[in-house]
């Protein structure tokens, strides 16, 4: 078993150290000897010792009801503690003689290697500079740490790197460790969970709170960086304007099946990020302000400012006063309507030029040295942040949308169009898209519901163009869909494009996204109407939680393939947006093989990505670790450009095709067709009591039912809690299966050796398999399930098991991950923490189901520490 790192050893041991002084100093030794009781037990009990795993069971039964919280949140806190100190060694300082991580020195060696396969430098730099990457940062309810314990986190963080010097003096290194027992204690004496539900405008404070923190110091580092690596293969740089990774975001503008979210937060939300941004930039400002105190100018700028002592401090001085007055504008706004003044910057131009003329004057003036530091750091951010610091988008169902043309229809003595087929629905939405006349009169009162979808286009139609990204419309199906949306934009008084793309979600609608695509862009007044480029978003989670992974993962593939083909026949550009989520079964893993195993032509240096809930935080959430992820996806994405992955030979296509005709038929006959299923499912898991917590602003269910009403993200959380993870497998075990049945066990090994699409599927299949846990799972089973429906568990992890025989057996391994021992070994060390946890968990599951307590009650608050507990150790939850 290959041992974890010893630095990072250390490091785990240190921290956990320090939180069992505060555990003792708090609630007292014989306590603290109790937790390391079960942490003891929970050790033994994974090396199998029968010993082990009694007491540890014994000692958690014993508890009373006032240890049941602490001993939650002591093992809570040591899993996140674990995971600072894992995130840091991922950035930690290397030594001469250590190998760069590969997120770090991927670009680098991707574009030597294109250079010497012949591509021209000029066209590489032309290419790297126009690449257009879209990370839309979005908040699911699987991010459960407040965001006052994420800054102490991060502050931990920098007391580790304080650490990582080997010439430190003892009282250095004293002073530090003071620090991080301080800081512990601050962790330890707060309270893990919030009390209230966040509201939209908390989730977009907090993305904001991530650019402010980390991205806004990223960026610039990770451009300086690519710019040097371009450099260094190409003897060429990034243009100035260069911005290959912008961001958008979800948070305040997707209002699917969330009231929370009305045309006011959005409109506050906008007005938030444009103060924010002015804010920034008015502390980057100021600063070159204090900086740029330099005599010298170029004739261009003394033109600007006349005769002036200190040029670059006058025109700096000029843009500060802008900022300033744009974000008293922003605030003011937020209060009352009131319209911008002439000092307000609106334009990003206005935000950029005087930069840039400083930029060029230091460079003329022979001041380059200069120029490229902080000045060079503020131009990137303005180019990629722009003064709005994330496009928003919004996204709305396509049956909201068919309601209030439905109304408004009736209204007007038109008839019912929810009545209506598809080809008088088009006909009648082109022609009303031509009509220069208002479609409502004046005194027209819609429903409640309608009204809410008219204020919201007109808040669009208010806004500034640059200041939203994309109208989403989920539960497309058809192109009156897109038509619809338009036509409620044109009647809110939208004067400009703005990109429309529906997502297709469900096995059906993936299936059907070629053909209405065909049809939506062969109509001659939508294609007179598109400006840029025709978006689709492809759906991962309802997909998958539809038919299961298996065929998920190729309806997508195949989706893409033929929007490629549609667009290429149209003449018109493709973006694909992706709405990945976190696990396996919303289709989350790395991002960078995932990138280079979609299909050829589907990555043409647009690419266009959800980054959702407790992933931006494991990945943009400090500078040096967002740093390596975006170059991860530069790397990526500049690859898939020009080098895509070969296109599946007719055998693979065909096996594929067959594996997940079977592996959908699996997966439905457990989910749909087993009429006990949704009973058993609410039993063994928390899904019930997620529902209750106050995870995030969104209602868990879109509406009354059973797994069809669901969202995706507590369908999959719920069962990540009990470790059966059964969304990111089921299906595959009888795919699989059937194909190694048939012989065909040789024609699987070659598509996983020479396709990457079915590489990625079985290494993301394998990562998960290793997370999962038939003895914590037939634990819930034990302690929450009625006798009658405990067949039905045991047959489901039956099939778990199959899975991972197959696996193991097409991988050729004797345990799942011997080619990654580092991620096996975390995975298994943390075990030893999650085991109390789910034992926990379990046991306050079903104290809270018998004495129906309420959600403040100690009870509640132990089950949500643990729920945090285990998110927190298995990571990629939601």
């Amino acid at each position: 078993m290959a041992e974890i790192d010893a630095r990072l050893r250390e490091e785990v041991h240190l921290l956990g150290e320090l939180l069992g002084d505060c555990v003792r100093n708090q609630r007292g030794e014989a306590f603290l000897a109790k937790v390391e009781q079960i942490r003891q037990g929970a050790k033994a009990g994974r090396q199998g010792s029968a010993a082990g795993d009694r007491q540890l069971r014994e000692t958690l039964a014993a508890l009373g009801d006032d240890e049941l919280l602490p001993v939650a949140r002591a093992f809570n806190q040591f899993l996140n503690l674990a995971n600072i100190a894992e995130q840091y060694h991922r950035i930690r300082r290397r030594r001469p003689d250590e190998a760069q991580p590969f997120d770090d020195r991927v670009l680098a060696e991707l574009l030597q290697r294109l250079v010497a396969d012949g591509h021209k430098p000029e066209q590489l730099a032309r290419q790297l500079g126009r690449l257009d990457i879209e990370l839309v940062l979005t908040a699911h309810p699987t991010e459960v740490a407040r965001r006052t314990l994420i800054q102490k986190y991060d502050a931990m963080t920098a007391q580790l790197a304080a650490l990582d010097h080997g010439d430190l003096l003892p009282v250095e290194r004293d002073e530090v460790q003071l620090k991080l027992q301080r800081l512990i204690a601050e962790a330890w004496h707060t309270e893990e969970i919030r009390r209230n539900r966040p509201s939209p405008v908390d989730e977009a404070k907090w993305g904001f709170a991530v650019i402010e923190h980390s991205l806004w110091q990223a960026v610039p580092n990770f451009l300086r960086k690519a710019d040097r690596a371009l450099q260094a293969a190409c003897g060429l740089r990034l243009p100035l304007e260069a911005a290959p990774v912008r961001f958008a975001s979800w948070m305040g503008g997707d209002r699917d099946g969330n009231p929370n979210v009305t045309a006011s937060v959005t409109r506050e939300v906008l007005l938030l990020a444009r103060w924010m941004a002015a804010d920034l930039y008015l502390r980057d400002v100021e600063r070159l302000a204090a900086e740029l105190s330099m005599q010298q100018a170029s004739d261009e700028l003394r033109l600007r400012v006349g005769v002036h002592p200190e040029p670059y401090r006058a025109v700096l001085k000029q843009l500060r006063e802008r900022l300033r007055a744009t974000r008293a504008w922003a605030e003011a706004a937020l209060r009352e309507e009131i319209a911008p003044g002439a000092e307000v910057l609106h334009d990003n131009r206005e935000l950029l030029e005087p930069l840039e003329l400083c930029y060029h004057s230091l460079h003329a003036c022979g001041m380059g040295v200069i120029a490229e530091g902080e000045l060079l750091d503020c131009l990137r951010r303005a180019a990629c942040f722009g003064l709005f610091l994330v496009r928003l988008d919004v996204r709305q169902d396509a049956a909201r949308h068919a309601a209030a043309m439905a109304e408004i229809t009736d209204y007007l003595g038109l008839g019912n169009y929810a009545e209506w087929d598809e080809e008088r629905r088009i006909e009648f939405l082109l022609r009303e898209l031509d009509n220069r006349r208002p479609l409502l009169p004046a005194q027209h009162r819609p429903s409640a519901e309608t009204a809410e979808v008219l204020a919201t286009c007109r808040v669009i139609a208010a806004a500034p163009a640059a200041s939203l990204g994309t109208y989403v419309i989920s539960m497309a199906g058809a192109p009156s869909d897109v038509l619809a949306v338009q036509l409620l934009l044109k009647e809110a008084g939208l004067q400009r494009p703005m990109r429309v793309a529906p997502l297709f979600e469900t096995l059906a609608d993936l299936d059907n996204a070629g053909p209405a695509i065909d049809r939506l862009l062969g109509l001659h007044g939508y294609r007179a109407r598109l400006h840029g480029p025709q978006e689709v978003m492809i759906g991962y989670s309802d997909s998958a939680k539809d038919a299961g992974t298996v065929a998920a993962a190729w309806a997508q593939y195949r989706a893409q393939e033929t929007l490629v083909e549609v667009c290429r026949r149209h003449e018109v550009e493709l973006l694909l947006f992706h709405g990945r989520g976190g696990t396996v079964g919303r289709g989350g893993g790395p991002a960078h093989a995932a990138i280079l195993s979609q299909p050829p032509g589907s990555v043409n240096g647009r690419f266009r990505t959800t980054e959702q809930g407790e992933m931006i935080r494991f990945k943009f959430g400090l500078p040096a670790l967002a740093e390596q992820n975006l170059n991860l996806y530069l790397a990526a994405v500049l690859e898939a450009t020009l080098q895509p992955p070969p296109a599946p030979e007719p055998a693979w296509r065909e096996a594929m095709e067959r594996l997940a005709g079977e592996g959908v038929a699996a997966y439905r006959a457990v989910v749909r067709d087993n009429p006990r299923f949704v009973e058993y499912f609410r039993q063994a898991t928390p899904e019930q009591e997620l529902g209750r917590l106050p995870l995030g602003s969104r209602p868990a269910k879109r509406r009354a039912g059973g797994i069809e009403s669901l969202r995706a993200i507590p369908w999959i959380f719920a069962w990540t809690q009990t470790r059966l993870m059964l969304p990111a497998w089921l299906g595959w075990e009888s795919a699989l299966g059937n194909a190694m049945q048939r012989g065909e066990q040789a024609l699987l090994e070659d598509m996983r050796e020479r396709w990457p699409f079915f590489r990625t599927r079985i290494d993301m299949l394998e990562m998960v398999l290793a997370k999962t846990d038939l003895a914590i799972a037939e634990l819930y089973d034990e302690r929450l399930v009625t006798d009658e429906l405990r067949p039905l568990g045991a047959h489901l992890r039956d099939l778990l098991s199959q899975c991972r025989t197959l696996v193991l057996a097409l991988t050729h391994q004797s345990e799942l991950l011997t080619h990654s021992p580092e991620t096996r070994e975390a995975i298994t060390v943390r075990n030893i923490y999650l085991d109390p946890l789910h034992l926990l968990q379990a046991e306050l599951l079903a104290r809270c189901r018998l004495r129906e307590s309420p959600v403040d009650s100690p009870l509640e608050q132990a089950l949500l520490v643990s729920v945090a507990g285990i998110a927190a150790g298995l990571r990629n939850t939601g």
